[in-house]
């Protein structure tokens, strides 16, 4: 089949030839839809020299991510509308899509109701990078009754008490990096009746708490590495349709701070997702269509964000170009992430992305960043 693209949309999808200004060869290779990755820290504004959105979004598109959904965890934090304005200035630069999860706090109800076109209301009930945890129960009841999605970090209790709280509204609950077999279980049990997504992240499913030994703080992210036993549940629930997305939890710090003995807790992941899925297709652990949809359809679904996700006529134009036999180390001064590293240097893997296109613009080719300002993304209400 040949796919043609008219300005920033996929035109025509047919097995005629067709004549264009610029012709790609994919033969060997496997067209995707561009991933969508709902969960990043690009650290703008206030923590620029770990990320911010263009080094982020040079990193995302190596990866094969052609548009990403950053998190309010920024300093300042993405609470109230002058903040969201001015990261919305800050992100044009970026060179793949975008869009923000707008932070909750105890009093900023008002706040949240006049924020338009974002993603989810993101709560965080554990702590993490930026002192953003929300413990009283009325304004949490407030929270999660006032926007149609909710995104939350909550571990433990909390992920009961989160589901708990969207039980009494109409709205969707969104579980961010599901890490242990207790917690995914209880989002099962609550999947039935209501509208509860789980995402889990790359380092979940590809390390568990023995790297620490190795790694030491590099292998440290909130939440924790766990047991072989949890990882196996994440992998079966990936089998068998209870895991909804599968998302890097972009945090990245500097080599320095990782050395510190009060060092911070994140790993960078936008880069090493897609290749570490590949190889484990290649090693038939996982079929692309169940990486297609996890990484692509679902979080067009479930944040409902306008013609993305889909290889379709009349959606825009994001994809990436996969090859399947190629195979590279992963080489942390090779990373476009300004922070230089990542816990899987040294990973050697087979499928990598060879092409990104994003809005029907070459951003990545075989190893090659072009600087093309990208666009912010639309919901369906």
């Amino acid at each position: 089949k040949n796919i043609f693209i008219k300005e920033d949309k996929i035109t025509k999808i047919t097995s005629q030839e067709l004549k264009a200004d610029e012709v790609i060869d994919a033969k060997g290779k496997i067209v995707i839809p561009g991933l969508i990755d709902p969960h990043v820290h690009f650290r703008e504004p206030g923590a620029t020299h770990k990320e911010d959105f263009l080094t982020g979004s040079m990193a995302a598109a190596a990866g094969g991510i052609t548009t990403f959904l950053d998190m309010p965890n920024t300093s300042p934090p993405t609470t109230n509308m002058r903040a969201l304005d001015e990261k919305r200035r800050l992100a044009k630069k970026s060179i793949v899509n975008y869009g923000f999860h707008f932070g909750a706090s105890n009093d900023n109800i008002a706040e949240i109701e006049k924020a338009e076109n974002i993603a989810s209301v993101k709560v965080y009930m554990d702590y993490t990078t930026g002192n953003m945890k929300l413990e009283e129960y009325d304004a949490l009841k407030k929270i999660f009754s006032c926007n149609k999605t909710v995104s939350v970090h909550a571990e433990n209790d909390n992920v009961l008490k989160a589901i708990e709280l969207i039980q009494n509204s109409n709205n969707a609950l969104y579980i961010a990096h599901t890490s242990s077999n207790r917690d995914l279980h209880n989002c099962i049990k609550e999947k039935i009746k209501n509208d509860v997504f789980v995402e889990v992240a790359p380092h979940h499913l590809f390390l568990t708490k023995k790297d620490i030994d190795e790694l030491g703080s590099y292998a440290e992210m909130k939440p924790s590495l766990k047991s072989k036993k949890d990882q196996d549940a994440l992998w079966q629930g990936i089998h068998n349709g209870d895991v909804d997305t599968i998302a890097t939890d972009h945090a990245p710090h500097t080599k320095e701070e990782k050395r510190e003995s009060n060092y911070p807790f994140g790993v960078p992941g936008c880069e090493t997702m897609l290749p570490l899925l590949l190889n484990a297709l290649n090693k038939k652990r996982i079929e692309l269509k169940k990486i297609v949809e996890l990484c692509c359809e679902n979080p067009a679904k479930i944040f409902k964000i306008k013609s993305k996700g889909f290889i379709k006529e009349n959606f825009d134009a994001d994809l990436t170009i996969i090859d399947l036999d190629m195979e590279k180390e992963v080489r942390n001064d090779e990373l476009f992430t300004k922070c230089k590293w990542s816990p899987f240097d040294g990973w050697n893997l087979k499928g990598w992305p060879t092409h990104t296109i994003v809005n029907g613009n070459i951003v990545f080719q075989n190893g090659k960043i072009n600087n093309i300002v990208a666009k912010e993304v639309d919901y369906h209400e």
